[in-house]
């Protein structure tokens, strides 16, 4: 299930680490088009934790968002392992690293535990590339 398109199908719930208030940062836009998508989405920002973007509650850590689906990465490639395999340890089904974000040694630990894994990929993109509808069901 390493297609994006399958992840993007099966997901409901999506953690987003590395969430911005600012409106210029592709994860302020991104969140906001994964939530008018339908999905159920939890920011993740030590540094905004108890604060609201799009009018969700940013949560410290990736344990407050749990259960996950799919764990959205927006961090640095060198930041991103760590990420990755904290989100497998909570049980996300998909992890997906944003566009430049690349850890091929963390996504290899992901999927040896049957997680599926995106790398420098947005989302956004994606679901126009795949011609997906305008709401999930």
């Amino acid at each position: 299930m390493d297609s994006p398109r399958d992840i993007l199908l099966a997901t409901r719930r999506i953690a987003l680490v590395g969430a911005s208030a600012k409106p210029d940062r592709p994860s302020f836009g991104v969140m906001r088009f994964l939530l008018e998508r339908g999905y159920d989405v939890t920011p993740v920002n030590p540094a905004l934790a108890g604060q609201e973007i799009h009018g969700r509650r940013v949560v410290a850590r990736l344990a407050e968002a749990a259960p996950l689906d799919l764990v959205d990465v927006f961090r640095r490639s060198e930041e991103a392992g760590a990420v990755v395999d904290e989100a497998v340890a909570l049980g996300a089904r998909a992890v997906w690293l944003q566009l430049g974000v690349v850890d091929e040694a963390a996504a290899a630990r992901a999927r040896a535990k049957g997680v599926a894994v995106v790398m420098d990929r947005c989302p956004a993109i994606e679901w126009r590339v795949h011609g997906l509808p305008e709401r999930i069901a």
